[in-house]
């Protein structure tokens, strides 16, 4: 018996902007963060929801390279990893991973089907999901039916797009606790990269938000708000998974 039913929202973007100090723009391959996707989306699974992905215009995702390092990444864990794929790849097969319903193909109607949303990390978030208007549609519906709503790391930044929201009244999230990928955090890709990247956490906090951060958040602490949770990184998965499976019956 199904549970209910959970929409995850993805970006199209397979990459990312690195502004230089040149004033020129790198583009770097980004998509989802493969754990972030996938250890809540077994919690999700395992308790019998029914999930449906949607992404801007339908485009197949594509996963970060870098959430498929077995050594940086898992830490080594190889089964961990083969366990992570090969979920993604039946998501492919069996469900619509490969083929994401365009946002605004979900009308308001199907939208009161749905029990929550889930959105994951990656830094692809940043170049299409925070001023989507069709995407503020959607997750304003959750906000104001205060249904359960989880994002984690970089997905956070995708509840700006509220802002853009037909009729909207502005950013949505003002004075809510969130956690998402740290400035300090973003700091250090930087300077792998050689360039400045939008910042999620300063960028909320610019809007009104209360961004939690600190070394419980880092290590996978998540935030609890009223129908929001959020964590930090990939570290919070798990915690993040647990904590939505049990908001969603809390609200059944």
């Amino acid at each position: 018996m199904v549970a209910g039913k959970i929409l995850i929202i993805l970006s199209d973007a397979h990459s990312f902007e690195v502004h230089k100090s040149d004033d020129t723009t790198s583009q770097e391959e980004s998509g989802f963060f493969l754990s972030e996707l996938a250890k809540p989306l077994i919690k999700l699974l395992d308790a019998q929801y029914a999930v449906t992905f949607a992404s801007p215009n339908g485009k197949g995702p594509n996963i970060d390279p870098l959430s498929e390092s077995t050594m940086l990444a898992f830490l080594g864990n190889w089964w961990q990893k083969n366990k992570e794929n090969k979920l993604i790849d039946e998501m492919r097969l069996t469900n619509n991973l490969a083929s994401p319903r365009p946002f605004a193909s979900i009308s308001n109607a199907e939208l009161n089907t749905f029990d929550g949303v889930f959105i994951p990390g990656g830094h692809a978030p940043l170049t299409d999901l925070g001023n989507n208007p069709e995407l503020g549609r959607i997750l304003l519906h959750f906000h104001n039916q205060k249904k359960p709503t989880a994002l984690i790391c970089h997905g956070p930044y995708a509840l700006l797009s509220t802002k853009y929201a037909p009729e909207s009244p502005g950013f949505a999230y003002k004075g809510y606790n969130l956690t998402s990928w740290s400035d300090a955090e973003e700091s250090l890709v930087e300077t792998l990269k050689g360039g400045t990247i939008d910042k999620v956490e300063s960028t909320l906090r610019g809007e009104g938000a209360v961004m939690i951060t600190g070394t419980g958040q880092k290590l996978g602490s998540i935030t609890v708000d009223r129908e929001v949770v959020s964590g930090a990184n990939p570290l919070a998965a798990d915690a993040l998974g647990t904590q939505f499976v049990e908001m969603l019956k809390g609200t059944q």
